[in-house]
């Protein structure tokens, strides 16, 4: 464990895990100065300012990095490639290289539940803690999710539950495992950032790499990499699989859940009474299940949570029904894969808005899901990405529909949607990439799209 009292230490990154990262470490009497390779200028005004108010150095310049030298500890936030030449050279000489996430892991005092994978980590984390909480125990969630662990790690007591959205990003060089890992479905993500899909599963696996005996894994054995995860660490294996019966694990039979961990299956709760949207969903459902399940948690508790969630915002999220037509924000979508369960989670004709920054992924199953989808009607195409899946629809020969271009806006792209459909109708806006080339993030997209279909 690191001790940081006296040390010089560099925070890399001046969002929310730096700001989180420079509140803890200060406390411990680090001497910190916090990089970023953003301007002054271009940086939030009220990050600035709490910075000042902790009374830490900071560095905010394109070239920031070259200034490693000198510095005891380093600490990176996830975008920040551990691997970055100015990194290994301080690395070399001798500086500790860590994170957020690495230093919760190692001054956390009770057991932490993690949950990775390509798709449904924020919904699969957040219906465990609602599990957790219907038991009666005191839960924290953090992680990819928003909240920074670090933030609530001084209210933990051994008898709580820290639960962590856990992305490639923070499991990157992670060295330790959670008590309870959650693996969902893994396939290729976030490739502008890794070297290639080797990389990104390689970080993956950290997340049961190094569990011990006494710990459990929840694999979603549905999908031929997260299979992969069941060689790997000495958890006790807990299978989940919405295609097929488990001998140890959960599964869907008769129009349920089951979960069978002793010689007979015990039914959870009925595929009526889930209150999330879609068929996707009964995946992140079935996982939540098996960390229940391995927290010891009742069935009864477990079934009443399940049915009390509805959901996350900006994931399936219903905004409004105007004139016959149901609009709903799916702005977290950022692969093409969310963006495929979204349109299967509807039977009505759709109206599906797609496009945005890149992040490196392939289209060509998203486009033949739209031209094999008799329900879609119409696709609206925007920012940097609209080209390559119109390519990726148009290289089938059989969509039907429409497809609609040019919106500069949000404003735009609701009006264009709005002209298309009429009633008993889906919009649905599920990008199926990254905001970056028209919105700061996800969630200021999805609150622009709230707002335009608001204003209908």
């Amino acid at each position: 464990m690191i001790v940081f009292k006296d040390k010089l230490t560099a925070i890399l990154g001046a969002g929310v895990e730096g700001l989180s990262s420079a509140k803890f470490l200060k406390a411990k009497g680090a001497l910190i100065t916090v990089f970023d390779q953003k301007p002054k200028e271009e940086l939030p005004a009220e990050v600035i300012e709490e910075f000042k108010k902790l009374g830490v150095q900071t560095n905010f310049k394109s070239t920031c990095l070259e200034d490693l030298s000198g510095f005891e500890v380093i600490v990176r936030t996830p975008a920040v490639r551990p691997d970055l030449v100015e990194i290994k050279k301080a690395v070399e000489n001798k500086a500790l290289l860590t994170s957020n996430t690495k230093i919760f892991f190692e001054h956390c005092p009770c057991p932490i539940v993690g949950v990775t994978g390509t798709k449904g980590k924020g919904t699969t984390a957040t219906l465990i803690s609602e599990i957790i909480k219907r038991s009666g125990k005191r839960v924290f969630l953090g992680g990819n999710i928003g909240t920074s662990p670090l933030d609530f790690i001084n209210d933990l007591t051994s008898n709580d539950t820290a639960i962590l959205e856990l992305s490639s990003f923070q499991l990157f060089d992670l060295d330790k495992s959670p008590h309870v890992a959650v693996v969902l479905m893994v396939t290729s993500e976030h490739l502008d950032w890794h070297t290639d899909h080797t990389e990104y599963k390689e970080a993956k696996f950290n997340i049961v790499k190094h569990q011990s005996g006494s710990d459990f894994a929840i694999v979603n054995v549905d999908y031929p990499v997260s299979q992969e995860f069941l060689a790997l660490g000495n958890a006790v294996k807990i299978q989940v699989s919405t295609k097929k019966e488990q001998q140890h694990g959960i599964f869907l039979a008769n129009e349920a859940i089951f979960r069978r961990v002793g010689a007979a299956a015990e039914r959870i709760v009925g595929l009526n009474e889930i209150g999330l949207l879609g068929e996707h969903n009964r995946e992140n459902v079935i996982a939540a299940v098996g960390a229940g399940t391995a927290l010891n948690i009742r069935v009864e508790d477990i079934a009443e949570a399940i049915k009390q969630f509805k959901g996350l915002e900006h994931r399936i999220e219903f905004v409004k029904e105007i004139e016959g037509v149901k609009y709903y924000n799916d702005s977290f979508s950022t692969t093409p894969e969310t963006a495929i369960a979204a349109i299967k989670s509807f039977s009505q004709p759709l109206v599906v808005i797609l496009g945005g920054s890149d992040k490196g992924s392939d289209y060509s199953d998203l486009g033949k899901e739209i031209a094999d989808r008799e329900s879609i009607k119409a696709v609206v195409l925007i920012g940097q990405m609209a080209p390559k899946i119109k390519e990726a629809i148009e290289k089938t020969g059989t969509f039907k529909g429409k497809i609609v271009e040019g919106a500069k806006s949000m404003a735009e792209i609701v009006r264009q949607a709005k002209t298309i459909a009429k009633e008993g109708d889906i919009v649905l806006l599920s990008p199926a990439c990254a905001s970056f080339d028209m919105f700061p993030n996800y969630k200021e997209r999805g609150i622009q799209f709230k707002s335009e279909v608001n204003k209908l």
